[in-house]
């Protein structure tokens, strides 16, 4: 069956989807003899799902240091504590790793961040942001972007929640998951279209909105 995508997405419809729940399991890395474990396993993996998270600043001026790095398969996400850990040499040999895909979106926002904790050279990193605009999709937000492929809706908030809290919460760790999972989806449906061409890219969401009423 073919997919429709769209252009771009109308985020007035993102709250009126089903939204995403992580189905699997969520392991806290909180020091270096956990992350070593957790990235031998994630290093034997097919494709893996990256994202960061950062404590945000209400206050001009003070910027936070990254605090989270969550790596995902398709059914287990590891939260790395980077506030407790730091970039261990385990996690640095994730990062550089060239085997393994490495699927985010903005990785270069998230890559710039990682570089203030430590030095590492990024190994086989792909951003989707760089994948869609191959198929004609202008947006470039996770959020839009699962809503436009799967017709589901990832919530944002618990985005400004402190994930420098002693303890993450289950709300956070939900969040933290999804946002790398879902990564691995999309890059697998793009992977599909952009070898079939069995999709159909629509300029205006709007005619289809209204064929449908």
């Amino acid at each position: 069956m073919t997919r429709q995508i769209f252009c771009k997405y109308d985020k007035k419809l993102i709250p009126t989807l089903p939204r995403v729940v992580f189905p699997g399991r969520i392991i806290v890395i909180l020091n270096a003899g956990e992350a070593e474990r957790a990235v031998r396993y994630l290093l034997s993996q097919a494709v893996l799902g990256i994202d960061t998270e950062t404590r945000p600043s209400f206050r001009r001026g003070v910027l936070h240091q990254v605090a989270l790095l969550q790596v995902s398969t398709d059914d287990i996400c590891f939260l790395f504590r980077l506030n407790h850990t730091g970039l261990t040499p385990a996690i640095v040999s994730l990062l550089e790793d060239t085997t393994v895909p490495k699927v985010g979106l903005s990785l270069h926002d998230d890559i710039m961040m990682l570089h203030k904790l430590g030095d590492f050279k990024p190994g086989n990193m792909i951003d989707l942001q760089d994948c869609v605009k191959k198929l004609g999709v202008e947006d470039m937000s996770l959020q839009k972007l699962y809503a436009n492929f799967f017709g589901m809706r990832i919530s944002k908030n618990q985005q400004l929640s402190n994930w420098e809290a002693d303890v993450l919460n289950d709300k956070q760790k939900q969040y933290a998951a999804i946002d790398a999972w879902t990564c691995i989806h999309l890059y697998e449906a793009y992977l599909e279209m952009a070898k079939s061409g069995d999709y159909e890219l629509i300029k205006n969401q709007e005619d289809v909105q209204e064929s449908n009423s």
